[in-house]
């Protein structure tokens, strides 16, 4: 799971970025944006973030590749999850993607690193895949008993209270996140929905319509509870990315996964955190994780 913050320009305005749709196997409609020439790679955007949430990365290798940037169901340019989604859909729908495009390359962010992951037990097309930081749960180093409290926010229409719930569960804020009492928390994530709602333009993705989507990572990540012994099978080159200063639960799946590809390429970037892949306004150092993709994807 990331953080999320409304990034511009998005694909629909972006003067070098093309948009396009595949139909998927079970006929959801799926975006993506397209910018650079080149071999084609695949970003797969992780919780809380859409297509538009690696415009800088796409754009630092732009020069040397065709870089795609997917909208995962449920956001953006994409349809809806639809009736029976597991992590099977977003696998069909990365081979639709791959199929029409004629990429060979993947890099997924968190639980798109899962996707990506899952994508490449299966799926020959992928060749090399590269991941940020699967979001995975390797015995219990995460508790989920948040994940009851973040449905029922939901369902009583709190969004910013669920929106808190699932970043303290995830661990995914900043450090002054914890030292602030909850209720201030909730007052904060009220008013950056309504200004980020204000400001929104066409193609903007904004918090208010990203937060039910947890709802799909969380499935996602507890589905592929143990997947790594079955990715041994994996026949793609791995290249393993983390940032130092991300929460220990992502360490612990990091270094599962070097036991699971001990082969693979690992790179931790200090001082770097969950989001590292992201704009620049959000944390993120995107020219620093295209240096490292561009050395493996060449």
């Amino acid at each position: 799971m990331t953080t999320h913050t409304a990034t511009r320009p998005t694909l629909a305005s972006a003067i070098q970025a093309a948009t396009g749709t595949v139909t998927s196997k079970d006929g959801t409609r799926i975006g993506y944006g397209q910018l650079g020439r080149g071999p084609g790679v695949v970003l797969v955007h992780g919780a809380m973030e859409s297509a538009n949430s690696h415009l800088q990365l796409a754009e630092a290798l732009a020069d040397a590749f065709t870089v795609i940037m997917l909208d995962r169901r449920g956001r953006g340019l994409s349809g809806p999850y639809g009736p029976g989604y597991g992590v099977r859909k977003d696998v069909e729908d990365l081979d639709a993607l791959l199929t029409q495009t004629g990429a060979h390359l993947v890099f997924g962010v968190s639980s798109g690193g899962v996707i990506a992951l899952e994508a490449a037990l299966s799926l020959p097309a992928i060749h090399k895949v590269a991941v940020y930081e699967p979001a995975l749960i390797i015995n219990g180093s995460l508790s989920t008993a948040f994940l009851a409290r973040y449905e029922q926010e939901m369902a009583e229409g709190q969004v910013a209270a669920a929106l808190v719930t699932g970043m303290k569960g995830a661990q995914m804020g900043p450090a002054i996140f914890n030292a602030l009492p909850r209720w201030l928390l909730e007052r904060i994530t009220t008013s950056a929905m309504a200004s980020e709602d204000k400001q929104a333009q066409a193609g903007d993705v904004t918090m208010r319509q990203l937060a039910p989507t947890l709802h799909y990572d969380f499935q996602l990540v507890r589905e592929t509870d143990g997947a790594p012994e079955r990715w041994r099978a994996i026949r793609a080159r791995v290249l393993l990315l983390g940032g130092g200063a991300s929460p220990a639960y992502l360490r612990t799946a990091m270094n599962a996964l070097a036991v699971t590809f001990p082969q693979a390429k690992r790179i931790e970037f200090p001082g770097l955190g969950h989001g590292a892949s992201g704009p620049a306004n959000r944390g993120g150092q995107p020219a620093k994780i295209a240096q490292a993709l561009r050395e493996f994807l060449a």
